[in-house]
């Protein structure tokens, strides 16, 4: 992957999230990141989250997107949808030792928040951990990951 991707950062939300994310990506833009918007484009009441994570999901999994931000309501349906895509390691994030944790360790590429229960500050300190950290690699945490990767093929 590229410098230059390794900037480019996909970001997505349904109604419950739409707000957080127009505020994420102003950040994310602030802070000199390339923004891929995977919608809603506007705010609508009736939309569903898988309709924009599993776009989002798929982007990280072909490396189209570095890393990748979804945010519905709680952050937990986010989170499931992510991870039916192969390659996808999403997480709800809720503070900030495992927002770098789970890239550290896990290998985590898509991070889950939630609109309705995750404060703008905190938003900002989670998406800049999780952007920040890299992956340690380590003999025990490559070995972790064969194992998950050979549920995704079976």
């Amino acid at each position: 992957m590229s410098q230059q991707s390794l900037n480019t950062i996909g970001i997505c939300a349904d109604h419950g999230g739409f707000d957080l994310k127009e505020k994420i990506k102003s950040f994310l833009k602030e802070n000199n990141f390339d923004v891929v918007d995977f919608g809603a484009e506007t705010l609508d009441n009736a939309d569903d989250f898988p309709d924009y994570v599993i776009p989002l999901a798929k982007a990280v999994a072909s490396e189209e997107v570095f890393r990748a931000i979804a945010i519905c309501g709680s952050g937990v349906g986010a989170s499931i949808a992510a991870n039916k895509i192969a390659g996808v390691r999403a997480a709800l994030i809720t503070e900030h030792f495992s927002a770098h944790q789970g890239v550290e360790d896990d290998d985590m590429n898509l991070i889950c928040l939630g609109g309705r229960i995750t404060g703008f500050a905190s938003a900002e300190e989670l998406v800049l951990a999780f952007l920040n950290a890299k992956f340690i690699g380590a003999e025990r945490h490559l070995r972790r990951l064969r194992k998950i990767q050979n549920l995704e093929i079976s």
